[in-house]
């Protein structure tokens, strides 16, 4: 059984991936810095697969914390790469927190690769990678032009860092995963997106409107050139992208390579304008949100959806859920969140 250490587990997309990575027989380890995050969610994690979690608080931007877990741990055999700082509108605010958290963060965790040769890393990218694209839908061979926003640089940054770095590392393997926009719940709703800070994605943002949490939606931008004048964007399924994590794992694990570095974009090939979402949210739950049309918001990309013909060939990936199917288990996490936070 591979030991896979999880940094950033207690995260969004961090603990649905633990999830499917227990239900594929991967022994698990986790740490997180709790920053944006609270080790409640290891209890959901626990509740729906059984396992206990093994947990470590570790800010990977400490070096010195860092090395010291890895010096603990030397039986990892892989790593999967989530712990970073995510929110675009908050990266403007903030770049210089935002390029050291995940920037510096990347380098501590590749330092130990290099030290303890963990054969196996994956990295958590971005769509944002590609900046403002010429052509859509996007894939892996897309140019890319410089993000619009710190988070995106950062990422792009990351990626550079981790092809120099594996150039020198021949005989370990990294898989990088452009995600386009996750949503979504697990559909048991033990887990979701719960951010411990102001959530910043449109997801999370709709369902907090519907409950209550917010009075009002406001819509970023109603004068792009698309065909409502909102932002378009590839929303997929968190349990589809978590599932993508193992079966890049799998890959490189049982599998050989003359390269060592790997490209994919995770998406669901299409793409949702915010009112379209919205509207989706709308019929699925048999609900009306009130939102209101605002001025655009810098850092923002017009338009983005993936082409993920990639990964389907080569890691026998395709997201099995649609938006309708994000709506309603954001919905369903929402509702029982909030129930939680009240009693």
């Amino acid at each position: 059984m591979e030991k896979i250490l999880v940094t950033g587990g207690l995260g969004y997309i961090g603990s649905h991936t633990i999830v499917d990575l227990i239900e594929n027989g991967f022994e698990i380890l986790c740490l997180d810095s709790e920053v944006n995050a609270d080790v409640s969610v290891i209890n959901g994690i626990e509740e729906i697969t059984g396992v206990k979690i093994a947990y470590d608080k570790v800010d990977l931007k400490n070096k010195q914390e860092t090395q010291q877990y890895f010096e603990e741990n030397q039986d990892i055999k892989s790593i999967i790469h989530f712990a970073a700082l995510k929110s675009v509108g908050e990266s403007v605010e903030q770049p210089l927190r935002y390029y050291e958290n995940n920037v510096h963060g990347l380098i501590h965790v590749l330092q130990a690769v290099k030290k303890y040769k963990i054969p196996h890393f994956i990295f958590s990218s971005s769509c944002t990678v590609y900046g403002e694209p010429d052509s859509l839908p996007v894939t892996e061979d897309s140019v890319q032009k410089k993000s619009t926003s710190p988070y995106g640089i950062s990422k792009q940054m990351c990626e550079d860092i981790i092809i120099d770095f594996y150039k020198n590392e021949t005989q370990l393997q990294a898989v990088l995963l452009r995600y386009f926009n996750p949503a979504g719940a697990h559909e048991s709703a033990l887990i979701g997106e719960s951010p411990r800070n102001k959530a910043q994605s449109l997801v999370p943002i709709i369902t907090e409107t519907a409950i209550g949490k917010r009075n009002k939606l406001f819509i970023h931008g109603s004068d792009y050139p698309t065909r409502d004048g909102t932002c378009i964007r590839d929303y997929i399924h968190v349990m589809d992208l978590a599932n993508a994590h193992t079966k890049a794992l799998e890959k490189i694990i049982k599998t050989k390579d003359e390269k060592n570095v790997f490209f994919y974009n995770l998406g669901i090939g299409e793409g949702v304008t915010v009112l379209e979402a919205i509207q989706s949210f709308e019929v699925v739950n048999n609900l009306k949100l009130n939102y209101e049309l605002g001025p655009r918001r810098q850092g923002d990309t017009v338009a983005i959806y993936s082409n993920y013909e990639k990964a389907e060939n080569e890691l026998n990936w395709k997201p099995q859920r649609g938006i309708s199917e994000i709506m309603k288990s954001a919905w369903l996490w929402e509702q029982k969140r909030s129930k939680n936070e009240n009693e």
